[in-house]
């Protein structure tokens, strides 16, 4: 909501680059990453550590049986190769929320988003084999997904998580104990999208 000067105007933005562009509902996303930075690695509030294929304190593991369990007496060094399915999931997260939204949005997003879809698969067959086209998009797609977990997970995890039945916490404690600022030279700058300044980022965001 930086961009234009206008609500209407970001939310056009917004669906262009996210939904046709993308491949990714802005409406998820905005909701998501809006109650990500309200309450940031609260684990009760911040949906980005809740229990999933990761988990994150001692008492979400201990929850955890079966493969599930496997997985997270394993997940420091399958975190990487996990990535690699990322891109994926967040496509098949966008679609899920569409059931969410209100029936207008809902119709918007959903057309955009098949708008894409419909227009990746032509333009990968257009110049591809089947066999080919499904090769680079796996590809295209794993390396989407590592590059953005790559980008978000230096920023919050092993930082500060704020105990639910504690005491609670202000806004300044909030935003920057949970945040981690990682430093490097222009080639860090350009490849994290300047995400790697991440107390800058949530003290400066403004929540509409």
């Amino acid at each position: 909501s930086q961009i234009a000067a206008s609500r209407r105007a970001n939310r056009v933005l917004g669906l262009v680059h996210g939904n046709l562009l993308l491949g990714m509902s802005v409406g998820w996303w905005n909701d998501k990453h809006n109650r990500h930075h309200a309450n940031p690695n609260h684990v009760d509030k911040d949906p980005d550590v809740g229990v999933g294929a990761l988990v994150w304190t001692q008492r979400q593991a201990a929850e955890r049986a079966g493969f599930a369990r496997w997985l997270t007496r394993n997940q420091a060094w399958l975190f990487i190769p996990m990535l690699l399915l990322e891109g994926i999931a967040l496509k098949v997260s966008s679609i899920q929320d569409l059931r969410r939204q209100r029936p207008g949005e809902r119709a918007v997003e959903g057309a955009l988003l098949a708008l894409h879809y419909a227009g990746y698969c032509a333009l990968l067959l257009s110049c591809m084999t089947p066999g080919m086209a499904a090769a680079f998009a796996l590809t295209h797609h794993a390396f989407f997904g590592l590059h953005l977990g790559l980008a978000f997970a230096p920023n919050h995890k092993g930082m500060e998580m704020p105990d639910p039945d504690g005491e609670r916490w202000g806004h300044l404690r909030r935003q920057v104990l949970t945040s981690r600022n990682v430093r490097g030279a222009l080639l860090t700058d350009w490849f994290l999208g300047g995400l790697n300044y991440q107390i800058e980022h949530h003290l400066s965001l403004i929540h509409i």
